[in-house]
């Protein structure tokens, strides 16, 4: 979990990961093995991403779940939609998974479109998953919906490792390790208590309402 001000540096490193573009200087290690020199289809291959603003196309439900895959069995769709908190949704619609989305989804609200998005993540079934304010911008009922399918998704797999960048306490506190970054710097780590206990950048964030 990285958590810290807006203009951090948090995102940043999820584009570095993701290898958006490459670090100018030093080096970001997986495994020991400096990312560079890792083939890029095989990285993003292992990653998951879920984003603030999912991107959807203009296809079927289950074609955006599905997207980028061939072959899917309808049934690896479905399973992937139930754990997305996005089945009974979508059985409610009069042509189910076969109902067009719209162009970047606009026929759906902001958290379906986000569960179709967590649908599609868990389908690929992802070694690293990486959450980008995936609830920032919703209200406190979407939010729930979306955040049980979020926490399905980090611990369905034992193996899975979650990087999560957040601001909001209730998707912070219980993270198993939350880095607090300032100015592009990891300032501290810990978990939530051992933070709250050292009373410094994490605590003073809490004191000052900048995690709400």
């Amino acid at each position: 979990m990285h958590t810290g001000a807006s203009g951090c540096g948090k995102s940043t490193i999820i584009q570095l990961l993701e290898r958006f573009y490459d670090v100018t200087s030093g080096q970001i290690l997986l495994d020991g093995i400096d990312i560079r020199q890792l083939n890029l289809q095989w990285i993003r291959s292992h990653l998951g991403l879920v984003s603030q603003e999912p991107i959807l196309f203009d296809l079927t439900i289950a074609e955006n779940i599905a997207y980028g895959l061939e072959n899917v069995p309808m049934e690896d769709i479905i399973n992937a939609a139930s754990r997305a908190n996005i089945h009974q949704f979508i059985e409610e619609l009069p042509q189910g998974y076969e109902t067009k989305v719209g162009m970047k989804g606009r026929f759906l609200s902001g958290g379906e479109k986000q569960r179709v998005a967590i649908a599609r993540v868990l389908l690929r079934q992802p070694k690293v998953l990486l959450l980008d304010e995936a609830t920032s911008a919703m209200d406190s009922q979407n939010e729930q919906i979306v955040q049980e399918a979020l926490e399905q998704a980090r611990t369905e797999d034992p193996s899975r490792t979650s990087l999560t960048i957040a601001h909001r306490l209730s998707t912070i506190r219980s993270c198993d390790l939350i880095y607090v970054l300032d100015r592009g710097h990891i300032v501290e780590h810990g978990t939530h208590a051992e933070l709250v206990q050292r009373r410094e950048a994490y605590y003073k964030m809490l004191d000052q309402n900048t995690l709400q």
